[in-house]
């Protein structure tokens, strides 16, 4: 009996995403953890996975579709179960919609169909030249699409499409507003008027308009939701970072595996949850959550954005496991290639800007995660040791916690374990 494989929720709260790329084709067989496709949603590409094994039966959803999520996208077989030939399985005229942009002549020959619950095929078209008469002068197009389109008083019909069969996707619509804003012509002077007396000439209060791409908007969103439901509080600390230095020259001196400063913090951070247990927790509504082992996610600057995938269980990882798999992450997150569970769970993450000289900032919390550290660059600074006045290099860090879970002397006594293994490097090797 084929399965039916739904549009997953591949990012929180995401209630619709697009097929990007189907990575299996009609009849092939698919094992368990296999890429199925690339997701699209308004923040990121996420390769989503098979869960089943067997063989794909059909692909319900094309290219460059957005369907809402829990929505059928695909039929999977048992394994060695071929694919019906002539007669297609039910087809979900899917959450799409397709809108019809420009005005064609009517429609003929509508198609007839079943309640895809009965199990029964869809009735399509008799011929081929019915079928390309119903699609005569439709163009289809994404919610996102249609909705950014409707936000901008942008008509579709203007613009040209790249996806399959012309359909307008998100890119074609960036491309089209920015082209317009480009072109648009300066407003015609208005006839000269009689000399005012001289007056100081007014400022130039001109300004060019950006586009908002869906990450964007998803950024916007999800990090005011966090600020002003998610009771933030910051302590901050400076931590001597001599020590972990030369410890990372050492460590990358002819070493197969390049080490990073961040993920030395990353171990670090985990050592301070093996100290710190009760701090490894999130907020649950009817419970906090602790969890049982040490889960970091590591901000990733990316165009037009950033995401946040998770390293796993970092406190059994060794170092050089965890530079391994941080840099595998990294990579991937600018190509656009993570993977669904690559960018959830969690309980803590880490926003490293000192590569660009900052010294400090605060960060926002990426909920339902419950604390962030926010880590400058690590300067020279004057440092009073047993009474003499030394320069060391130095580096504050912030951490943004979360009060309904992570108490005040609970915060602190975390970053105190933190501060103590940087300085301490040798530690996080333990």
């Amino acid at each position: 009996m084929a399965s039916v494989i739904r549009m997953p929720e591949v990012l929180a709260n995401v209630t619709e995403a697009a097929i990007a790329n189907w990575l299996v084709k009609k009849g092939q067989t698919v094992t368990v953890g296999a890429p199925l496709a690339e997701v699209e949603t308004e923040k990121a590409v996420v390769e989503y996975s098979a869960e089943i094994e067997g063989t794909v039966l059909d692909l319900l959803v094309e290219e460059g579709h957005s369907v809402a999520v829990g929505e059928p996208i695909a039929l999977i077989g048992a394994p060695g179960e071929e694919p019906e030939e002539g007669v297609p399985p039910v087809r979900a005229e899917r959450a799409e919609t397709p809108e019809r942009v420009a005005a064609p002549e009517p429609e003929t020959a509508p198609e007839a169909t079943r309640s895809p619950a009965a199990g029964t095929p869809t009735e399509l078209p008799s011929s081929s030249a019915e079928a390309a008469s119903a699609e005569r002068g439709r163009r289809f197009t994404s919610p996102i699409v249609r909705r950014l389109a409707r936000e901008r008083g942008v008509d579709l019909a203007d613009v040209p499409g790249t996806g399959p069969d012309g359909r307008v996707v998100r890119r074609d619509l960036e491309r089209f507003l920015a082209a317009a804003q480009a072109v648009t012509p300066a407003p015609a002077a208005p006839a000269p008027a009689p000399a005012p007396a001289p007056a100081a000439p007014a400022a130039d209060h001109g300004y060019d308009e950006i586009p908002l791409t869906g990450m964007r908007r998803a950024i916007a969103r999800r990090l005011s939701e966090s600020k002003s439901t998610v009771p933030h509080f910051y302590v901050v600390g400076d931590v001597r970072m001599d020590a972990l230095l030369d410890l990372r020259a050492q460590l990358n001196d002819g070493g197969d595996v390049k080490v990073s400063v961040n993920d030395l913090l990353v171990k670090a951070a985990a050592g301070a949850y093996r100290r710190v247990p009760e701090a490894n927790a999130t907020w649950a509504e009817t419970a906090v959550r602790r969890h049982h082992t040490v889960d970091v996610a590591i901000a990733v600057a990316i165009e037009g954005g950033l995401v946040t995938p998770v390293l796993r269980d970092v406190g059994s990882r060794s170092l050089g496991d965890v530079a391994t798999a941080s840099a595998d992450l990294i990579d991937r997150a600018r190509r656009g290639r993570l993977k669904q569970d690559e960018l959830e769970g969690g309980a803590f993450s880490i926003s490293n800007l000192g590569m660009y000289g900052v010294k400090e900032f605060s960060a926002i919390i990426n909920p339902p995660q419950s604390a962030i550290l926010a880590v400058g660059a690590a300067s020279e600074r004057p440092v009073v040791e047993d009474g003499r006045i030394e320069i060391r290099r130095v580096m504050t860090v912030t951490l943004s916690a979360d009060h309904r879970v992570i108490d005040g002397a609970l915060a602190a006594q975390w970053l105190a374990a933190f501060t103590d293994l940087v300085e301490h490097p040798m530690r996080i090797l333990l």
